[in-house]
């Protein structure tokens, strides 16, 4: 029906010879406002509701897209706060470690020195007690060495040679007496 009155328009409009466009032709206005209609009426009918429909859907989509794309976002700012949280444990962390290895360095430290204090004092003491046995030994050989050394010398104002064990005896007791005071 809107093939044959466009075909009936296009007819007329031969007939009526050149139109400037500031003269109005009012069967064409008609016919043109009868197709405007006609066409309006067909795409409300049909083309609206898709277009519409298309138009709602793409809206909940970027609507659904933009909820995620936020939902994202807070998670990975959460993400990155925990990250935050666990970089600053693991700070904290290698301070206390370095912490205990420093003061364990120090105790280790303070053992091998005390270490080597008491075997300082050891070998301290037991050179002590070897010069005091070398010097008791001394004493002892130097005693011997008087004794001898008196036996000999009396020996000879004497002149005669007495019981060498009992003379030996006599003289220690002496020397004795002579250390204490």
């Amino acid at each position: 029906m809107i093939l044959t009155l466009l075909a009936l328009v296009q007819e007329g409009a031969e007939h009526a010879g050149p139109v400037s466009p500031f003269e109005v032709n009012f069967g064409l206005m008609f016919w043109t406002v009868i197709v405007f209609v006609a066409l309006f009426f067909t795409l409300k009918r049909f083309a609206w509701p898709a277009i519409l429909k298309a138009t709602e859907e793409r809206e909940r989509t970027i609507a659904r897209q933009l909820e995620e794309a936020d939902k994202a976002n807070r998670e990975a700012a959460a993400l990155l706060e925990e990250n935050k949280r666990q970089m600053a444990e693991a700070r904290a962390q290698a301070q206390t470690m370095l912490a205990e290895a420093k003061m364990a360095t120090e105790k280790e430290r303070a053992a091998a020195l005390e270490r080597t204090r008491s075997e300082q004092e050891q070998l301290l003491a037991r050179a002590r007690r070897d010069i005091a046995a070398e010097k008791d030994k001394a004493l002892i050989e130097l005693r011997r060495e008087a004794v001898d050394l008196s036996l000999a010398a009396a020996t000879k104002l004497v002149g005669a040679r007495l019981d060498s064990e009992a003379d030996r005896k006599l003289v220690s007791d002496y020397l004795a007496t002579l250390e204490r005071n």
